[in-house]
This record gives C-alpha cells, structure tokens and sequence, in this order.
C-alpha cells in the first residue's frame, strides 16, 4: 500500500514541516496532488481483499459491502481533507489537539509499524510472483525483494521514483484490462464469478447480520487510509479544495481503488481455469501462471514502486518517534536499514496468512482515532489554520477527553475481537459489529467528554 507523504523531501521528520502555514500558491499543484495520491489504487491488497471477501460471504454480498464502504469512506474522506487543507494540518500536528503533545509521538510509531506491515505484504506478493515464475528458495526471493527496494527509498533515487509514479500508474491499469482481456478469451466468460454463495451463511442480524455487513466492517480494518488522507491533504490548496474532496481523497478515489480492483479481482479468481485461491498469494500466482513474464512485470512494475513508499514511511516514521520520544539524532539511513532488516525477518515468517486477523487488530486502534477524529472536526468548525503552526510546547502532555475515549474505544473493539474465543457462536458479532461499535463508541464518548471538560489540549 502507497503511502508516501512527501514526494521529494529527504527529511525524515518532512510530516512536521508539511504542516505549517503557507501561501496557498506555494502548495502542490491539484494534478501532481492527485497522482502522488493515486499511487495507492495500484496495491495488489484491494484484488486481494475483494476476492476474499467474495469467497468468505458471497459475491453479491461482498458488492454490496463494498458500495457501503466506497460511500462512506467517500464522506468521512471529504470531511478529513477540507479540514487538512483549511488547517495545513497532518496526524502528528492533529494528534496533539485530539491526544495532547504525547500525541504525535503515538502517531508516527502508529505510521511506523503500518508502513512496515504493509511493506511486509506487498513484499511477499512480488517474492511470490518471482518464486512462481522460476522457481527456488522462498528465502532467497524474500532477500532479492528486500536488498533491491531498500536503496530505492533513499535520496534522489526516491524522487526519481516519485516522477515516474505518473506512467506506471497507466502501466498498472493496462496491465489489469489485459489481465482481464486474456482471461476472458482464455477461458470465457459465465456467470459464475458473480454468483458465488460464499462460505459463511448469513447469520441471524443479533449473531453477526448478513454477509455484506461483515464486509462494509473488514473494510472498516482499512480506516488507516484517513490517517494518510490528512497528510496528503495538508499539502493541497484551498483552491483545489472541491476536486480533491471529490477526486483525489474523495468517492471517486475509493471507487477505482476499493470498486474496480475488487470487482477485477473478483472476475480473475473464479474465471481463470481451475480456479485461483483467493488468498494472499493467490491473485498473483494466477496472474504469473496466465500471462507469464508480463503478468508477473505487472506485479513487479507495481508493487516495487508502492512498496518503496512503505520502506520510506516506515523509516521516517522510526526516526521521528525516536527523535521524538528519546531525543536520539540517529542518522536517517540507520532507520532505513533497521525497518529492512525487520521487513526481511517478518517475510521469512508465516505473518501474511493472518493478514485478516492483524487488518482487525491494527483497525481496532486506526478506527477508534478516526472516531476522535471526527468528531472533534465536526464540533470545532471554527478552527482557521493555526494547528499547523503551534509548537508542541504549547499543548498539554495529555489530553485526558482524547486519551481516555482512546482506551476505552479500543478495548470495547478488542472485546468485539475476542468474542470466538469466548464462544464459537458469538464470531458474527465480533466480526460484523466490532469495527462498527469501535467507530461508535469513539465519536460518541469523545463528543460528551469534549463538550463537559473545561480543559483542552491545547494550553491557554
């Protein structure tokens, strides 16, 4: 998953100096905005995760899910953007008002550890994609993959990546229309990829609802993109402020991004012959064993260019936090070689077969703070782009509305999540209800202790 915040900048700490006051013709322009942005459709996850979907609850099922999500996270996204823009504000500057100072710490550890998952995943689509299409080692792709994309996160080979972004977004999106196209013709055309029933029955609404509720609440595990959206958005101008509301961060993005690679992923997996396993792995073994060394160029050409976002981010995010938090000025390739050398450990391991269970956990955290979020940007309208420009030394260490909703919200989410292991029957509710209540619970407490404390985050 794309998720580059800074386009050139070299400075790992580049999300505290985005977020401050500027001449609205000093921002990025609305085009190379939107294409940095759109690097993120390219991500292998969202064929992945839609034909899961679809195998777990039913195609049509799954369809619907995913409109509830494609409008939703268009709404909450068009919220989040006009306030980035207005404020120059990104999550470590926003944290501090919802969190207090210690906010922004939690943060960019948040970012890290999201950034390396991430990087982790699309890491072992590639070495996958190259294991099938020659053979060998599973070890010896996995140090191949992560010894080529470590130097592309460091200096001008970055930001030349950066300006490439704009042609292999086109190469990416051909590449899925010709995957489509010899699947049709290779083996034809039925009904059957849209009329799969799923594994999983609908359940009674109080055991967990209907099949498309479950996926509009996995969906939800995927709230870290707001996150980005602030950082992004702080870049924006306030001129472009209805185009990137409505194109870059807005419905349409989700559309292409969650709608149209779920749907091709969907079509791939139950046209190809034989069928591919809709698993983590699955959609890229069968675009390598369909179209050969040209399927497995799209996935290298694709995930290689979003994954040097993720080795990036989870570096500069390291370095902030342990500037931050120890005080500590390490040199910034230390950080790049030290989230390496994590990424490497954690594809030798089994971890990208639990990517359902660690998108609920890490969703559980990410979906309470947007919850906070939320609510705090709807409830304070009149703020008029100062965040961005108050030191940290002007906030209280802790905001106790902000921490103490955090808490709470998060543990009702890990109870929603622990559910099965209290009984088998009670899984429904957890899956279904938990992102839901999670989201719920935050915005909602947030609201009552926000308006009845006489304190704030920031210090008067």
């Amino acid at each position: 998953m794309s998720i580059n915040l800074t386009g050139s900048n070299d400075d790992v700490e580049a999300t505290d100096a985005l977020a401050r006051e500027v001449p609205d013709e000093e921002q990025m322009s609305r085009g190379s905005l939107a294409m940095a942005w759109y690097g993120v459709v390219s991500a292998m996850f969202f064929l992945y995760i839609g034909a899961v979907l679809a195998s777990a609850y039913g195609t049509v099922n799954a369809i619907v899910g995913l409109v509830l999500a494609i409008i939703v996270f268009g709404v909450i996204n068009s919220i989040i953007t006009k306030y980035a823009i207005n404020n120059r504000t990104t999550v470590a500057q926003f944290s501090r008002t919802i969190l207090g100072s210690g906010g922004s710490a939690i943060a960019t550890i948040i970012f890290a550890l999201v950034a390396i998952y991430y990087a982790v995943f699309e890491g072992s689509i590639v070495a996958f994609a190259f294991q099938t299409a020659f053979g060998g080692e599973w070890w010896v792709w996995v140090l191949v993959v992560v010894i080529y994309s470590t130097p592309l996160v460091i200096g001008g080979v970055r930001r030349f990546l950066d300006k490439l972004n704009g042609w292999l977004l086109p190469l990416y999106w051909g590449g899925l229309i010709a995957a489509v196209i010899w699947a049709s013709v290779q083996y034809g055309v039925t009904d059957t990829w849209i009329t799969q029933p799923g594994a999983f029955p609908d359940l009674p609404f109080a055991s967990g609802g209907p099949g498309w509720l479950s996926t509009f609440a996995a969906y939800l595990g995927v709230m870290i993109l707001m996150m980005f959206t602030m950082d992004y958005a702080s870049l924006g101008k306030k001129a472009d402020m209805k185009f990137h509301r409505t194109v870059t961060f807005g419905w349409v993005f989700y559309l292409l991004a969650y709608g149209v690679n779920a749907i091709v992923g969907i079509f791939l997996v139950y046209t190809i012959e034989g069928g591919i396993d809709a698993t983590e792995t699955g959609v890229a073994g069968g675009l390598v064993g369909m179209m050969g060394l040209w399927g497995l160029l799209l996935i290298w050409v694709s995930q290689t260019r979003i994954n040097t976002a993720n080795y990036y981010l989870g570096a500069a995010n390291l370095k902030a936090f342990f500037d931050r938090v120890f005080r500590a000025d390490i040199p910034s390739i230390v950080f790049v070689l030290i989230g390496s050398v994590i990424i490497f450990l954690l594809m030798l391991l089994p971890i990208v077969q639990y990517i359902l269970l660690a998108l609920a956990w890490q969703g559980v955290l990410v979906t309470a703070w947007v919850g906070i979020a939320l609510a705090h940007i709807l409830m304070t309208k009149d703020d008029k782009g100062e965040i961005g420009t108050i030191g940290d030394k002007q906030y209280h260490a802790v905001n106790g509305a902000g921490v103490t909703t955090w808490i709470i919200a998060t543990v009702i989410g890990i109870i929603f999540l622990q559910l099965p292991v209290i009984s088998p029957d009670l899984a429904g509710i957890g899956t279904s209800w938990g992102p839901i209540v999670t989201l719920l619970t935050a915005s909602a407490l947030y609201a009552i202790l926000y308006k009845g404390s006489k304190k704030t985050a920031l210090k008067v």
